[in-house]
């Protein structure tokens, strides 16, 4: 009986297509068919291998090797990004693979604002489910946890720097908090800060005046002006007299501040105590800083708003004075000017 020799090249070329359909299927037909979403977490300090054993169980891979030597070749198994990603059943592994290698995880998106304060903060880290109220509550105040990140301030107000963040799915609220305090100290740089040891003021006292400014400037020009109004009162032992402060703790700052609300005893109101208050009523930006730092060389001591954005500066009281009674009968008269108009207006539609 005669044996044939095995034809090696029809084995190769066999064996090299069985190769080839058999990545073809581990890379380009999904494993999990249907399309729904799946959404997979690779939590902090996984490994690479972690992280496919994690996908194979969700059936989003198959070989698991073939995707450890994707790794290898790609550099993608020294840095795998941990967070919750987003796939699909009808998504190829391949497809998986580079969602994977691309860090896409799902990220939540705050903007804040300058002048905002810790209320408005709250409620946009409420709202983009970046963190609950509580666990936001219980942080701004804890000393423990304020200390270990030098805050001298009663709270975390005025050291949550204003910028758009964008957090992953499940941060923890302790990182998301201190990313916003580093991103203040990032900006309030060893340059700004040896500025304040100059002038011998603490962290604390800058950030304080800086979002009193904040509050009260409306155009960048006046920021360096408005600070030295208060700059010129604490040197000379005279209340800072800052509205915004008046309602602190004790009503939104987008509501109108009235007489009674200067005459209220808290630790905030500059109208009833000397010096700055505890602490800052907002997050300032790095223009605010920078004006609390470096005021105009200005000898104003008083300021009243035009109702324009700007404001009028006196240096003595009796031409403040002068200034505020003068804009009350510009704003009387535009007032009038205005019902006028409107008479007239309603006038002309009855006779129309």
């Amino acid at each position: 009986m005669r044996f044939m020799k095995p034809n090696l090249k029809i084995i190769a070329v066999a064996t090299s297509f069985l190769v080839a359909a058999y990545i073809g299927i581990q890379l380009f037909v999904p494993a999990n068919i249907g399309s729904t979403q799946v959404e997979v977490e690779i939590p902090e300090g996984s490994s690479y291998k972690q992280a496919l054993s994690i996908l194979a169980k969700n059936n989003l891979i198959r070989d698991r090797n073939m995707f450890v030597v994707l790794g290898k070749i790609t550099g993608l198994q020294k840095k795998i990004r941990a967070g919750y990603y987003v796939f699909w059943g009808n998504m190829s592994p391949l497809q998986v693979f580079k969602r994977l290698s691309s860090g896409k995880i799902i990220e939540y998106e705050i903007t804040v604002v300058e002048g905002d304060s810790l209320l408005e903060i709250s409620k946009k880290l409420t709202l983009n489910k970046i963190m609950p109220l509580e666990n936001f509550k219980t942080f701004a105040t804890d000393r423990g946890f304020l200390d270990s990140l030098n805050i001298a301030g009663p709270s975390l107000e005025g050291y949550l720097y204003p910028q758009t963040y964008k957090f992953p799915k499940g941060a923890k609220p302790a990182a998301v908090l201190k990313l916003m305090v580093n991103k203040l100290r990032e900006e309030f740089n060893s340059e700004l800060q040896d500025m304040a040891k100059k002038i011998g003021w603490s962290e604390n006292q800058v950030l304080a005046l800086a979002s009193i400014i904040e509050r009260e400037a409306k155009t960048d020009e006046e920021r360096p002006v408005i600070s030295a109004v208060y700059h010129n009162r604490l040197k000379k032992g005279m209340p800072l007299q800052a509205d915004p402060t008046a309602i602190y703790g004790i009503k939104s700052n987008k509501r109108k501040i009235t007489k009674d609300d200067l005459r209220k005893k808290t630790f905030y109101n500059t109208y009833v105590i000397k010096g700055l208050p505890p602490g800052p009523i907002a997050s300032p930006s790095i223009k605010s800083i920078k004006a609390a730092l470096y005021p105009a060389n200005v000898p104003y001591l008083y300021f009243v708003s035009k109702n324009d954005g700007t404001h009028y500066f006196s240096k003595t009281l009796s031409e403040h004075n002068a200034a505020v009674k003068r804009l009350r009968a510009l704003q009387a008269a535009s007032l009038k000017n205005n019902d006028e108009l409107s008479a007239n207006t309603v006038s002309e539609d009855k006779e129309g």
